[in-house]
């Protein structure tokens, strides 16, 4: 007869998740963790981009800053918060690791955003305080822009640990080697992408309104607000998660980099240390590729050394990942450049237009950025329930496309959203000039403002594609142990792209401001050259999709735990 309590355990035991533990520390449960039922819980916070999206007029207005100025702030404030990640991808991926660094990360994020509020204060308190002493005015007006960029910077800092975490651990709820669930994780990115700009669409509306028509300080409070209701949520969900279980007491860092460092020190070595002949025979089932040979140095051993090996098979083809994505990084770079103008020189744009809806309502300019996040929300699903299938029916492949291929469709979509920018720029600037508003800075320009939605629009499908590829493509591609830093390469484009756009604008203005001219970006936006930005920005992306598709078609794929040995 069977043992009862044996047969009660099989179910039990099947239902085990390789490699991941529960809350507890016991091994994970399939039916019990993990999955959509804990993919809920890890919302993406919309605070970020509740600052970000009217950041510049807040720059311009209260903080009274001139165009070019304020748009390097952002730029640079956009780009230090996208490569912030970095570092909070390398802490939470060597020591805290990613549920630890998202609550840390937080904590800094709502300070950070409490602080900013009560900067925004200052400026009532400032008034009454002077009415009694005059000399208070001129420190406290020095203090208020203290204060506003140390909070803006706390949250940069918060973001940096909160976002390559929070959605690195909300795939990891899904274990890639289960056919069900590895399928998910791919839509897992797509509907994230999808809630993500859903709820970025509602507080840009919302907050833009409240900042430009009642309160500042509102307008930064509700994020905060925003921000403990997300930490709340997330913590509610731990008793579901599942904890990814470290498969190497090595740093992946230190893994990576020993690979890199025996590589050049073996550079003229060419004796083997290792009988690869064998290794080979015992890991038959593994793939590799030929691409940079020179990394296999790693596996011999200098003459004279007592060790046996440098670094393992495996060691060495978790480098050669990371050197592959670097061509595919540096070319997504432009796209990062386009990506910047959204909140900067587009908004400048539509506040210069005719932004009456209805009597006595004006939509204020920052909002436009909602049509953008309306195009995600509508194309998302469309891409997800309609495109895939019949891209997978054509091409036999699960995802429909590859990866590389959806970065690539965005990017060249991304060219016609400069050039559609420039046209619409130049017809701006001929109304103002017809209507003799050129010399005023203030001037509404009788266009609408409806103008700039197919910018919006476009820029908004080419989301769909190029950043939630990113997404995929960086958290899929890199060893299982830095998918947080993968998350935070993607985040990295955006970010390098910021401050490129920086220097771009520091460069143009300087050169176009020569001999008395008016400068691209001058305040006075009906003199200014917008246009002029755009065209050169449409050449610099038509330059920038070449050379990834020649690097595309290059590529080798990463598929995790297939490996094949390469000998010379």
């Amino acid at each position: 007869m069977e043992n009862p309590n044996e047969v009660s355990l099989e179910p039990e035991l099947t239902d085990l998740v390789d490699g991941a533990v529960d809350y507890s520390g016991q091994p994970a449960v399939r039916s019990k963790s993990g999955y959509w039922r804990s993919a809920w819980f890890i919302i993406e916070r919309m605070s970020f981009y509740g600052i970000q999206g009217n950041l510049i007029s807040y720059l311009t207005g209260p903080l009274k800053q001139t165009t070019a100025s304020a748009a390097k702030n952002v730029n640079i404030w956009a780009g230090t918060a996208s490569l912030l990640p970095l570092l909070g991808a390398f802490v939470a991926d060597s020591f805290l690791g990613r549920y630890r660094t998202i609550i840390i990360a937080s904590l800094i994020y709502i300070l950070g955003l409490g602080l900013l509020a009560l900067s925004a204060m200052l400026p009532s308190v400032i008034k009454t305080k002077c009415q009694v002493d005059s000399k208070f005015m001129l420190c406290s007006q020095h203090s208020q822009v203290i204060l506003f960029f140390v909070s803006l910077y706390l949250v940069a800092i918060g973001q940096g640990g909160h976002k390559p975490c929070v959605q690195a651990f909300g795939a990891d709820q899904f274990d890639e080697k289960h056919p069900k669930e590895h399928r998910a994780r791919s839509s897992f990115f797509n509907w994230w992408f999808f809630t993500m700009v859903g709820g970025c669409a509602a507080t840009l509306f919302i907050l833009n309104y409240i900042q430009d028509n009642y309160s500042w300080v509102l307008g930064f409070g509700i994020p905060c607000v925003v921000m403990i209701v997300g930490l709340i949520v997330f913590l509610l969900g731990t008793m579901t998660y599942r904890f990814n279980i470290k498969g190497n007491d090595k740093s992946p860092f230190l893994r990576i980099c020993r690979v890199f460092v025996a590589a050049i020190r073996n550079w003229r070595n060419t004796s083997p240390s290792i009988n690869v002949e064998e290794e080979c025979d015992a890991m038959l089932h593994h793939q590799s590729s030929d691409q940079f040979n020179f990394l296999n140095k790693a596996l011999l051993t200098p003459k004279g050394s007592k060790e046996e090996n440098n670094c393992s098979i495996s060691e060495v083809e978790e480098a050669k990942a990371i050197l592959r994505l670097v061509p595919i990084w540096t070319t997504c770079l432009v796209y990062g450049i386009v990506f910047a103008q959204v909140f900067t020189f587009f908004t400048k744009q539509g506040k210069s237009m005719e932004r009456t809806i209805f009597p006595g309502f004006d939509i204020p300019p920052a909002s436009l950025q909602t049509i953008n996040s309306l195009a995600v929300v509508l194309f998302s699903p469309i891409y997800d329930r309609i495109f895939v299938p019949i891209a997978r029916a054509i091409t036999g492949k699960p995802s429909g496309i590859t990866m590389l291929q959806r970065i690539g469709t965005g990017i060249f979509i991304s060219i016609f959203i400069v050039v559609f920018a420039a046209f619409v720029e130049i017809k701006r600037l001929k109304l103002a000039k017809e209507y003799g508003l050129v010399d005023d800075p203030d001037a509404t320009v009788p266009m609408s403002i409806w103008w700039l939605i197919p910018q919006y629009f476009l820029f908004g499908v080419s989301e769909v594609f190029t950043m939630v590829g990113l997404q995929e493509f960086f958290y899929d591609q890199v060893p299982n142990e830095l998918r947080s830093m993968g998350l935070a390469l993607y985040l990295s484009i955006v970010g390098v792209g910021s401050f490129l756009s920086s220097f771009l604008i520091s460069m143009i203005e300087n050169l176009s401001s020569k001999d008395g001219h008016e400068s691209w970006f001058s305040d006075n936006i009906n003199k200014a050259h917008l246009d002029y930005f755009y065209w050169l920005l449409s050449g610099l992306s038509l330059v920038g999709f070449t050379l990834f598709i020649y690097f595309s078609k290059s590529y080798i794929y990463n598929h995790k735990g297939i490996i094949k040995i390469v000998t010379r």
